[in-house]
């Protein structure tokens, strides 16, 4: 069995937590909900969805891919299935069409009330500057803001975005976004 660790893209320890849960070490599969939540959830995040709505598909992914669990024949595609899953009922919720993002993620509610305050504002005004990207941009850094290390081929998929294209569009999103902040007299970090 392998060990959950942060060593390999996103579709390479998805696709060994999966394998080492079909093999029997039914723990694999909570390691890889904790892997992958976090992009599927900024996945249905970035098409607008309420933290309800959100909540409901990403986890009707997970049910889904429980039930039908014997019949993947890819390991290593469950990732980018499970992200396409969630786009697309995500868009179907959303009413068809992509939309706007509501609000921000989580804040880190293990560190004390000033930080979260401060993590949250920060929070706040990076995702809001993020929403004035084209629709492209937030799926792909929202998408790319929680991977260790990017699947580019599990994102072009999960796009429809050529694989040699994601890293110059990265750049240029977060060129953008560079720019956004730079001109925000309350942005801070560095």
């Amino acid at each position: 069995m392998t060990t959950p660790g942060r060593t390999g893209s996103l579709s390479d320890e998805a696709g060994a937590a999966f394998l080492d849960y079909l093999a029997g070490d039914t723990a694999r599969m909570a390691d890889l909900v904790r892997l992958l939540t976090p992009p599927l959830w900024a996945a249905a995040r970035s098409c607008g969805l309420t933290r309800e709505q959100a909540e409901d598909v990403v986890q009707g992914a997970w049910v889904s891919l429980v039930r039908h669990a014997d019949g993947v024949r890819d390991p290593q595609a469950v990732f980018a299935w499970l992200l396409t899953s969630v786009r697309r009922e995500s868009w179907r919720v959303a009413g068809g069409r992509p939309t706007q993002p509501l609000d921000v993620e989580p804040v880190d509610e293990t560190s004390g009330p000033e930080d979260s305050v401060l993590d949250g504002d920060a929070n706040a005004r990076l995702w809001r500057h993020v929403a004035t990207l084209n629709p492209r941009c937030q799926a792909l850094l929202r998408v790319v803001a929680y991977a260790a290390t990017p699947d580019y081929a599990a994102i072009s998929k999960a796009l429809g975005m050529p694989v040699g294209s994601i890293g110059p569009t990265r750049g240029r999103c977060l060129a953008a976004l560079r720019a956004a902040l730079s001109h925000d007299p309350g942005w801070s970090r560095s």
